[in-house]
């Protein structure tokens, strides 16, 4: 019997499966097969909840399409509310391993009946490594058989010669290309991040963020998440869209990022960086048997394997 809770933070939707036993597998066709919205529980990740030596838990976490990532700001919050509300730590702390190592995450706030409400994880520092200019002209993209032409009046540079973006590179244990817009919602968001997603610039894929400044220490964005496509929130996009903002001149080291799920607060310290947001408990339930055996049996023959 495979047991399932389904959490989101700030709309950033995930299938939690406990597995502190260490008995279930978690591969790419299992996990693209659980977040697919029609034929599955939908979801925009997978999170194994496995032990560890050197944590409260592990998280074991995939894309929707399968791919592993380093790490998960939002999913990060969801796991320790589910760690803290199963009595599986004591107090308001729980330590979160991960592939970019281990994270601390205290609880904030609690509903009336006691169950965590929002938490403050600590993410690390973050990383920036420059800016980057990229040429999105629509000859360059067709080349790289990457989508249509780029639509206009995206907030791009434009020369005579090229259309041109300039990113900020910011490593919040997985990577992030951020690009100032006049306005997030007009933004080619659908057309630019695949395409920046896959450039060359970014040997291992990378997540994407939109921004623009709503107030000194306000930002507002969107996001295109590398493996998922475009998510209503992100932990570590918002990280990297208030340090990005921060280091343009556009906001404080304090920021309310603004995300279509919802507001997520950061503060860049100087020894690291904070970000506190809701965490939520959507469902539980036990995954189908038959259903479970129809994804494993085609993998095991050899058909839709990572």
């Amino acid at each position: 019997m495979v047991e399932f809770v389904k959490v989101h933070g700030t709309g950033n939707d995930f299938v939690l499966l406990p597995d502190l036993d260490g008995a279930l597998g978690l591969d790419a066709v299992l996990a693209r097969a659980l977040c697919d919205r029609h034929t599955g529980i939908g979801g925009d990740g997978v999170i194994r909840l496995a032990p560890a030596a050197d944590a409260d838990v592990f998280m074991d976490y995939r894309n929707a399409d399968g791919s592993l990532a380093e790490m998960c700001g939002n999913g990060v919050r969801c796991v320790a509310k589910y760690v803290v509300d199963a009595g599986l730590v004591d107090g308001d702390r729980v330590r979160v391993g991960s592939r970019a190592g281990v994270r601390t995450v205290e609880v904030t706030a609690r509903h009336p009946g006691g169950a965590v409400a929002s938490v403050r994880v600590d993410m690390g520092a973050p990383r920036h490594s420059g800016t980057l200019t990229v040429d999105v002209s629509p000859e360059t993209v067709a080349a790289a058989g990457r989508g249509p032409a780029l639509p206009p009046g995206v907030g791009v540079a434009v020369t005579a010669e090229q259309r041109l973006v300039e990113v900020t590179t910011v490593s919040m244990g997985n990577p992030h290309a951020v690009l100032v817009v006049d306005d997030p919602q007009t933004a080619a968001v659908g057309w630019l991040g695949p395409y920046l997603e896959g450039h060359e610039a970014f040997p291992q894929g990378t997540n994407v963020e939109f921004i623009s400044a709503r107030g000194p220490n306000r930002v507002a964005g969107r996001i295109w998440e590398r493996g998922v496509g475009e998510t209503l929130a992100s932990g570590t996009g918002a990280s990297a869209m208030a340090v990005a903002a921060h280091l343009r001149g556009l906001a404080g080291r304090a920021v309310t990022v603004e995300v279509p799920g919802g507001a997520l607060e950061v503060d860049w310290t100087a020894e690291s960086l904070y970000v506190t947001g809701p965490a939520v408990e959507v469902a539980r339930g036990v995954i189908e048997p038959a259903w479970l055996a129809d994804v494993v049996r085609p993998a095991l023959a050899g058909e839709g394997m990572a």
